[in-house]
């Protein structure tokens, strides 16, 4: 297990809170480099963050801000965005002040580097990993996987149910696993999600013909409506007039059929409401796979994730 976490983890921990609350804390910390969180309450005009410690404040210099700062590879957004959220850093000295206050000057930057080189640089292909949701775009979701430091999930690795939006399946500020996919040599690590969720029989197990559940309607085609009824399993209703994708809805469960991967589902009611962003059920969520299959033994279609060293060959349902 990691002990760089998600920037926000430490926040509330008993050891952090022992070094934050007095200039003794901060001392031993600065002599133990010991990784601390505190709250960023202002981005100055020349891009310094300021964290409050409520006995006194400190300073994180523009350029001990982040990795990539100092040579540009980084953007100043990534500072000023974290104006009033958690911030991890490492106390790099303490300013005596002629009025006997101190400033202590902090790094992010070398927290982030400590992070990379004892933590992410360990990463192979199939570790699952914590991580927390930074943001969303319409291509994947951003995560923080240690001491700030971001990856990206693609939309359509996110679940084997495919959704229009992250923002489907994530919130900012989610606490969520991931898989690694892959590890550049600049550290940019690549990740999936939908492999654990569950494989088709998992998920499947949870429902039985006869039952009327839950569901959201994820696409209308001419020969049927996709309904999901986890994020990793879809079935095909009927069609029925007046149905819209994004809709709500109870549908009547008619038959799972294993050898195909299908689900038959008859909708009993669709209705607008807004879709309920709910903690992710995991099947896996830490050590490490090798080898992942979606699909049921007694199926023809093979949907699969191999994380071998030289590629990764994978499949989607839906």
């Amino acid at each position: 297990m990691t002990n760089y976490w998600p920037e926000g983890w430490l926040m509330n921990t008993a050891q952090n809170r022992s070094f934050c609350q007095s200039a003794s804390g901060l001392w031993e910390a600065l002599h133990t480099q010991t990784i601390l969180e505190a709250r960023a309450f202002v981005c100055t005009p020349e891009h310094d963050l300021m964290v409050d410690f409520g006995f006194c404040k400190g300073i994180i210099p523009r350029c001990e801000g982040a990795i990539g700062i100092q040579d540009g590879t980084t953007r100043d957004i990534a500072l000023l965005s974290r104006v009033n959220k958690p911030i991890c850093f490492i106390v790099q000295s303490i300013r005596q002040n002629a009025d006997g206050s101190i400033t202590p000057v902090l790094s992010r930057r070398l927290a982030q580097e400590n992070c990379c080189r004892e933590y992410i640089q360990t990463l192979v292909r199939g570790d699952v990993i914590p991580a927390r949701v930074t943001h969303l775009e319409p291509f994947g979701c951003f995560v923080d996987i240690g001491c700030g430091v971001v990856s990206l999930i693609p939309i359509d690795c996110i679940s084997i149910s495919r959704i229009s939006h992250p923002s489907d399946r994530f919130r900012v500020g989610q606490d969520i696993h991931a898989v690694v996919t892959g590890v550049e040599e600049n550290l940019r690590v690549s990740l999936s999600h939908k492999e654990l969720l569950g494989t088709w029989e998992e998920n499947a197990a949870c429902f039985t013909p006869g039952e009327t559940v839950s569901g959201t309607v994820r696409s209308v085609e001419s020969y049927g409506i996709f309904v999901e009824l986890t994020p990793n399993l879809a079935g095909l209703a009927e069609p029925k007039e007046g149905v819209r994708a994004s809709q709500q809805a109870s549908v009547y469960i008619k038959s799972l059929i294993p050898e195909k991967m299908k689900i038959k589902l008859i909708v009993i009611d669709a209705f607008d409401s807004p879709s309920p962003i709910s903690e992710p059920h995991y099947f896996i969520d830490s050590g490490h796979i090798d080898h992942w299959i979606y699909s049921p033994d007694a199926s023809a279609k093979k949907i699969e994730t191999l994380f071998s060293p030289s590629e990764i060959q994978e499949g989607s349902a839906f």
